[in-house]
């Protein structure tokens, strides 16, 4: 006897048959659903924030609105514009209908749901508010898209202006220079001490551009090994909150993430060690995490969560006091958005006098740069007419 049967994997798929009284002698996985399943991994498509951004916002709509959980699910199932995406939705309606929560449906795909909205859509199912932290989950996923766009428009411009300026001087120095040297050569003259110099380079770089590329990628796997670790993370995110110019736009960035996320779970009712476990996790900077686990811990011991974020660096005295007037007035949420709306307005501000700023410096690097490079290969040439009268 030979058919078909749909489960998640072939263990399943023996012990379905087992409970129908069947003996199982081979169990062999289908070609045409393998086929559809190659399909479906070829078109994959990354999950973007937005995406669960209107999909928090128009489930939380239609469970106001009445509509049954599985129906919503099945509904934008259906609409999502991206088919990733929309598989995921479509899981979870299956698993729903199977008897889980949504919660527990949602923690199957831990690579769309992070720590923070899992726990959150369960703080919303416990309380009978779960439309209310959706809207909430949106309003949240909206901020930090918002503040990572005006990060990366931060470091778009002057990367790709950096990028193209070390392109053309690498041109000029592989190809152009090497011209003029051909040229002065043949006139067999002394030439100026900035063009030997900057031959010499020339030659360098043509001589062992190899080198230099399979050095680059070796030291780029190694630091990206180190700063996986722990210690190496660390000292990379404290060296970043320490540079010159982008430190206090990062540290900017840090608070505002911090206390939006924090808020976020207060307000929905997550317990306050929880919601700084999640908090911590989620900081994206190695020191602010280690600060947030001081507070764990110091609010475990019956202290406040000022007095440690007084010994980390990266919160200003400012910050400190405004948490620590929240938790004594018991307004911490509204106190911790507060400061979240004041830094991401601070980025905001930062990110538009960094990019003033690096413009005429950038421009200003072309100019000594190229302008180096072309003035030395012409410095010969006011000698030419001397050599050819010889």
């Amino acid at each position: 006897m030979e058919g078909l049967i749909e489960a998640p994997t072939q263990t399943d798929g023996i012990g379905t048959l087992k409970e129908r009284g069947l003996m199982v002698t081979s169990i062999n996985p289908s070609k045409a659903r393998s086929a559809s399943k190659r399909n479906k991994q070829g078109r994959r498509k990354k999950i973007k924030i937005d995406d669960k951004v209107v999909f928090s916002r128009q489930l939380a709509t239609m469970i106001n609105a009445g509509l049954p959980l599985i129906e919503g699910l099945s509904i934008l199932g259906e609409n999502m514009d991206n088919p990733s995406f929309a598989q995921v939705i479509k899981d979870i309606e299956k698993d729903i209908e199977t008897g889980d929560t949504l919660t527990d449906a949602m923690g199957k795909h831990p690579r769309v749901f992070d720590n923070l909205y899992i726990s959150l859509i369960r703080a919303g199912e416990a309380a009978g508010m779960l439309d209310q932290i959706l809207l909430q989950l949106s309003g949240y996923l909206e901020k930090s898209a918002a503040l990572q766009r005006k990060i990366k428009s931060a470091m778009i411009y002057p990367s790709v202006i950096v990028s193209v300026a070390l392109a053309v001087v690498a041109l000029l120095m592989i190809k152009v220079v090497p011209i003029f040297a051909g040229i002065f050569e043949s006139f067999d003259a002394e030439l100026p001490g900035p063009t030997k110099l900057m031959i010499t380079m020339s030659d360098a770089c043509r001589n062992n551009a190899l080198y230099v590329l399979i050095g680059g990628v070796v030291f780029g796997f190694l630091f990206l090994r180190y700063i996986r670790t722990r210690r190496g993370r660390r000292r990379f995110d404290s060296a970043l909150l320490k540079m010159p110019i982008l430190g206090e736009l990062f540290q900017k960035v840090a608070i505002a993430k911090f206390t939006r996320t924090f808020s976020t779970l207060l307000r929905s009712g997550v317990n306050i060690i929880l919601s700084l476990e999640i908090t911590a996790k989620s900081a994206g900077n190695m020191v602010v995490e280690e600060a947030v686990e001081k507070v764990r811990t110091s609010i475990k011991e019956g202290e406040s969560i000022a007095n440690p974020l007084k010994d980390c660096p990266v919160f200003p005295s400012m910050v400190v006091r405004m948490i620590d007037i929240g938790e004594r007035t018991g307004a911490l949420d509204d106190m911790l958005v507060k400061i979240a709306d004041y830094y991401e307005e601070q980025v905001d501000i930062a990110v538009s006098g960094l990019t003033s700023l690096m413009e005429p410096l950038i421009i200003c690097f072309l100019g000594i740069v190229v302008g180096g490079i072309v003035i030395s290969m012409f410095l010969p040439m006011f000698q030419l007419g001397s050599i050819v009268g010889h």
